[in-house]
């Protein structure tokens, strides 16, 4: 399986994702939408920060049991129920992408709802890897 990061001289430089992810070989994972819950289905974390650490942590962990790693992730998208403060939290939630998988970047877009399934949480994660 190869992933290859496009990100063209045209368009403006990325910064915390990739502008197209190509993926040729291997199996493809659907991972479901993560939140913040912990191991008996709270939401936990005070912030959007600390729930995109959390719901980070429940999406590599479903990637992993499928048997990939944060490298192979090829699609992300984020979304949060309010876009104004995740994006004045960017650096920090970059800080917790760079911690837990890296500097590889996934495709990614960030989506803004007005809720989610579980009201108390502010991010959930989807995404598409393509394994070995």
């Amino acid at each position: 399986m190869t992933l290859r990061r496009i990100n063209p001289p045209g368009l403006a430089e990325p910064k915390g994702f990739s502008h197209a992810v190509t993926a040729t070989g291997g199996t493809l994972v659907f991972l479901a939408g993560q939140t913040a819950l912990d191991e008996k289905g709270v939401i936990v974390g005070a912030d959007v920060v600390e729930q995109f650490d959390r719901a980070l942590g429940n999406l590599l962990e479903a990637l992993a049991a499928a048997g990939g790693t944060p490298a192979q992730l090829a699609r992300l998208t984020v979304y949060a129920t309010d876009p104004e403060d995740y994006r004045a939290h960017a650096a920090d939630i970059g800080r917790v992408w760079r911690a837990r998988a890296g500097r590889d970047y996934p495709a990614m877009a960030l989506i803004g709802v007005v809720r989610l399934w579980d009201e108390p949480a502010l991010v959930e994660l989807e995404g598409i890897a393509v394994l070995d």
